[in-house]
């Protein structure tokens, strides 16, 4: 059990994106099913296409941006929960004026995140 700041919490650069980071709010050491991630995407960044052997829910705290699951684009906004199967393609493109902002929930398994041929619209 654990109760803590977000603040506090480091946030990474995740170097695949561009303009993006991301804190670790709950670990894999500390939830023994879940890990909790905030993940921030600044005005004009993007995460590319690319899969993960795991599922994502995300729940969408602040900003707007496009999100590209399976081909198909979806425009998000504060409020919005987004679910994204284990192995699906997927991208993000801050669309607003603001850092767009969501946590990101995974199950504690293996992952591997890998990048795909870029699309037109990432």
């Amino acid at each position: 059990m654990s109760v803590k700041q977000a603040a506090a919490v480091a946030s990474n650069i995740i170097p695949t994106g561009s303009g993006v980071s991301m804190q670790m709010l709950v670990s894999a050491e500390e939830g023994p099913n879940f890990a909790m991630r905030r993940f921030m995407i600044q005005p004009g960044g993007s995460m590319p296409n690319h899969t993960n052997q795991v599922e994502h829910e995300q729940y969408v705290l602040s900003g707007s941006a496009e999100i590209g699951i399976a081909g198909e684009i979806f425009k998000v906004n504060p409020g919005d929960v987004v679910f994204i199967p284990a192995q699906t393609p997927h991208w993000y493109k801050n669309t607003g004026d603001s850092p767009f902002v969501f946590l990101c929930l995974v199950p504690n398994k293996p992952d591997l995140t890998t990048i795909l041929e870029p699309e037109v619209s990432c």
